[in-house]
Parts: C-alpha cells; sequence; structure tokens
C-alpha cells in the first residue's frame, strides 16, 4: 500500500520539489503550508510520516513537533525535520523535540528519499516487537504501549517512537552494556545519517519520560563503555 507523507513547508517551490520527489519515489505527499493546514491534512488523513520544515509562519516546527509528540492521534508518526540550521545545538535541539531524523537544505531528493525509507523501516520494525516486562517496566507490544507497574496498579507512560525503540531494545537485552555505537546499530539500523550523540539525547529523553514514575535509574551509564538497563539501581 501506498505511503502517504505530510510535507509542511511554507515556501511553494520547496513544497513542490518535495511533493515531485515523492512522487517519483511512489509515495503520495500531503502538502501543508503552515501548522492550521498540517491540522487539517491530519485530521482527513494521519500521514505515515512528516516531512516538517523548522522555519514556519506563526508556529515554528520545532514547536509544531513538540505539539504532536503530546497528541495521542500523532505521536507515533515519524517526523524528519528539513531545515537550514547545521549547528549541532540545532540538530540536539530538534531531536530533543521529538524529531526522529533531520535533513540539512540543501539536500538531493536521493538523500530525502534514502532517508525516509530508513525512518519508514525502523517504524514498520517496531510493529514486530512482542512484550516484555522488566522489573515494574512493562512493555505491551501488540498494543505499542509503556507502563509502570506500581502499587498494584498500571500507569501508562507515554513516548516517543524512538524512546520506544531504544527501551524495548534495552528491557530485552538487560543487564548488559552497550557503547553507542552498538546502540546505533541495533536501534537505528546502522544508518550513516546518524551520529553518536543522537544517542545522548534519546537517552536523556527516556529518563525523562521514566523519572515521574521513578524509574529512571533503571538507564544507567557506564563511563567509558557506554549504556546499561538494569531492574536493580
Amino acid at each position: 500500500m501506498q505511503k502517504h507523507i505530510l510535507i509542511v513547508e511554507d515556501e511553494p517551490a520547496i513544497r513542490d520539489m518535495l511533493a515531485y520527489a515523492l512522487r517519483k519515489g511512489d509515495y503520495a505527499p500531503l502538502l501543508a503550508a503552515d501548522a492550521r493546514e498540517a491540522q487539517e491534512r491530519i485530521a482527513e488523513r494521519v500521514p505515515d510520516l512528516i516531512l516538517l520544515d523548522w522555519m514556519l509562519p506563526g508556529t515554528s516546527g520545532l514547536e509544531l513537533a513538540r505539539r504532536w509528540r503530546r497528541d495521542a492521534l500523532t505521536r507515533d508518526i515519524p517526523i524528519i525535520m528539513l531545515t537550514a540550521r547545521g549547528e549541532e545545538n540545532d540538530r540536539v535541539g530538534g531531536l530533543e523535540a521529538g524529531v526522529d531524523d533531520y535533513v540539512v537544505k540543501p539536500f538531493s531528493a536521493r538523500e530525502l528519499l534514502a532517508r525516509i525509507r530508513a525512518v519508514l523501516r525502523r517504524s514498520r520494525d517496531d510493529d514486530d516487537d512482542g512484550s516484555v516486562q522488566v522489573g515494574a517496566l512493562r512493555i505491551d507490544g501488540a498494543a505499542h504501549r509503556v507502563f509502570a507497574d506500581l502499587d498494584g496498579a498500571s500507569h501508562p507512560i507515554q513516548m516517543g517512537p524512538t524512546e520506544y525503540r531504544l527501551l524495548h531494545f534495552f528491557m530485552t537485552h538487560a543487564e548488559r552494556v552497550y557503547s553507542r555505537t552498538q546502540l546505533l546499530d541495533h536501534v537505528w539500523g546502522g544508518s550513516v545519517y546518524v551520529e553518536e550523540r543522537t544517542v545522548d539525547v534519546h537517552i536523556r529523553r527516556l529518563r525523562k519520560t521514566l523519572e515521574p514514575h521513578l524509574l529512571d535509574a533503571m538507564v544507567q551509564t557506564v563511563r567509558g563503555a557506554g549504556y546499561r538497563f538494569s531492574a536493580s539501581a
């Protein structure tokens, strides 16, 4: 089935170029020039992936990404940020807002399509994940949900798709230490486009989602080696 990709870009020429590249790649583009139009497109049809420009009129792409990650309807949709900002702090800011990847302008259609395929492949792999429990943390693979089983009750934990993949890998490989490079290979699929710093950003995001349930200490830093997931603090 053809994948639908929402393009949120205010420059008509760039928007048309992106739509053309997507059609050549056998994707169905949905077009929006700003946050309002993006919400309208999503209400009409939830896309399989979103290409989101950093600079938009009214609401920035960064704020829009944060908003979508808080919304039950959109929190699991992969987002690729389109940006002219190449500085590391800007890229980290996008990752911390919940985007799955970024493409720095100018970029080729070939690079864009490669990244889209990689992100969609990682998203599709999530659907094959089973259920697992370590300590008080539990993943319901069929429902694609995470719970903290505390005080005789199950408390849902909301997190983005990358944090979900990272947590699932940790929980199915508990008590073992993995370097950043190893985590990139296992969780991101060894994509050449992802930097090691990306792992640190998503580790921080994962810990932040676990912190309200006092479970963040399960994600442990092993100095000079990498990270480990353990039920014992």
